[in-house]
């Protein structure tokens, strides 16, 4: 890999390190608080590697709940990661050996600095992607690392640092609307979040199943609006080509 080429990466994915670096920290000091030992947090990010799914492991541990109910809660917060990981098929075609490691470090921060980023000319796709989800990922453990650490020797008050993920989500958004210059795919989903938590307030559904069903609702609008704009790109096609036709 060139030395610019890794530069640019380094660059693009600042935004990821302070926002994985601001979670981490909280992580590792939840986990040890929960009477763990230090040492299990940069293992726990360096397998598992699952952000808000290493939270929820480690408070449904701590309360001794079982193995098979702590697999469905898992399941049901990363079950967006199988959108992610269609959408991306043909970007991580020509990636190589570097693809079982693309689909293991795809998290949400990864996948959208991924959508928005074009591949260098003569560069090889999966040593370049590779690079953004094997830098991310060295953030999360950092972050981890030093909250564990920290947390085991001195006592800190992180009160309210866990908004630093939301401020995260919010930059990458941003980016991806100045990349693709389409505001459908954001409106669809805040519409579907505001719906579900409307359906929530007026106990139609429960806390419990509120991100499944919210992810559902955004897929199907999402599907139906990607189909609309098919059709009328087609039925525009079909209209450019008869306009010429009649000037012929």
């Amino acid at each position: 890999m060139k030395k610019e080429t890794f530069f640019k990466i380094l660059k693009l994915t600042m935004p990821v390190f302070f926002g994985y670096i601001a979670i981490g920290i909280p992580f590792g000091i939840m986990l040890v608080k929960a009477g763990y030992p230090w040492w299990l947090a940069p293992i726990m990010s360096l397998t598992m590697y699952a952000g808000a799914g290493q939270f929820i492991a480690v408070g449904l541990f701590a309360k001794g709940v079982s193995l098979s109910e702590i697999a469905i809660a898992e399941l049901m917060v990363n079950i967006r990661h199988i959108v992610y990981g269609l959408s991306l098929i043909k970007k991580f075609k020509d990636t190589g050996k570097w693809k079982p490691y693309l689909v293991f470090a795809l998290t949400d921060e990864t996948y959208a600095l991924l959508t928005v980023t074009d591949l260098p000319k003569d560069e090889n796709p999966g040593r370049f992607y590779g690079t953004i989800a094997l830098l991310n990922q060295s953030y999360w453990i950092a972050g981890s690392l030093i909250g564990a650490v920290a947390g085991s020797v001195i006592p800190f008050d992180f009160a309210g640092v866990d908004f630093a993920l939301t401020a995260l989500f919010a930059v990458l958004l941003i980016e991806q609307i100045k990349k693709s210059k389409d505001f459908v795919p954001p409106v669809i989903g805040i519409a579907a979040t505001i719906l579900c938590i409307a359906l929530r307030n007026l106990n139609v559904i429960s806390n419990d199943n509120i991100l499944l069903i919210a992810l559902c609702t955004g897929i199907v609008c999402l599907s139906f609006a990607k189909a609309k704009k098919q059709v009328c790109e087609e039925e525009g096609e079909e209209k450019a080509v008869a306009a010429e036709g009649g000037q012929k």
